[in-house]
């Protein structure tokens, strides 16, 4: 089914602009990495403190403790391996400049491979090689992408960092919430931890079905089968937390 504005999209004055505009990376990735492990390390820390029969108020400390530490933790790991996968981009563009320069005659037989490879053949090929190969700025960039299939676009490492904290932290708290609401008005929920399983397994639906959105999948399925990836890693850590009981028994 086409959509509706799909045509005004696609006029010439749309395309220049869309074009112009450049490619741009989404960082739907990072919320996904930091909130379902935000959820899964808060969980595994209720799970832990349940098992061991231990007061509410040690799951707040150590709760709130694993969203500042771990998700710090984790943002800053993601901040550094996009910075590393920037300057390994930088590093690449940097030969590739110098291959241009050195051996242009041999960059150039790679472009003419390259694109021979997608079906162009005599004069169509031989002038395609002329075209990209007549400014280098373009050339490099035509090799950054064919040759070693790296990204075009520009990835924030420091928005991918907050992405996963900022992720980490809010999905991550909802295990909390029943806890919390137990210790400001005691007595007031039976089985705290019941609930909390509960807000685990909505935070898990919660990050499937934005994911579903953004990637245009059903919402429902895919907040199921995050539901159901998620419920096997809460699993394992309510058996570590029943694990832990034994041991402090």
């Amino acid at each position: 089914m086409i959509e509706p504005d799909l045509g005004d999209d696609h006029t010439p004055e749309a395309v220049a602009a869309r074009l112009g505009r450049g490619p741009r990376h989404s960082y739907l990735r990072d919320f996904v990495y930091g909130a379902t492990d935000g959820a899964i390390t808060t969980f595994a820390v209720v799970a832990g403190v349940f098992g061991a029969d231990l007061r509410i108020s040690v799951v707040l400390i150590l709760g709130v403790g694993n969203l500042l530490a771990d998700g710090f933790s984790m943002a800053v790991s993601n901040f550094l391996g996009t910075r590393a996968e920037q300057q390994q981009h930088v590093l690449a563009r940097r030969r590739e400049e110098a291959h241009v320069r050195a051996v242009p005659e041999g960059e150039r037989e790679e472009i003419r491979q390259i694109f021979a490879a997608k079906g162009f053949s005599g004069p169509e090929l031989e002038r395609v090689v002329e075209v990209i190969t007549a400014d280098a700025e373009r050339w490099v960039d035509v090799m950054m992408k064919e040759e070693l299939g790296l990204p075009g676009e520009e990835v924030s490492a420091w928005r991918a960092g907050l992405h996963t904290f900022l992720a980490f932290v809010v999905v991550g708290s909802l295990p909390l919430l029943a806890y919390v609401y137990e210790i400001a008005f005691p007595g007031s929920i039976a089985e705290p931890f019941i609930w909390s399983a509960v807000m685990t397994g909505v935070a898990f639906f919660i990050v499937g079905a934005v994911k579903g959105r953004f990637v245009e999948e059903s919402y429902m399925r895919s907040a199921l089968e995050t539901l159901a990836i998620g419920g096997v890693a809460a699993l394992l850590a309510f058996a570590a937390g029943v694990l832990l009981k034994g041991i402090a028994d």
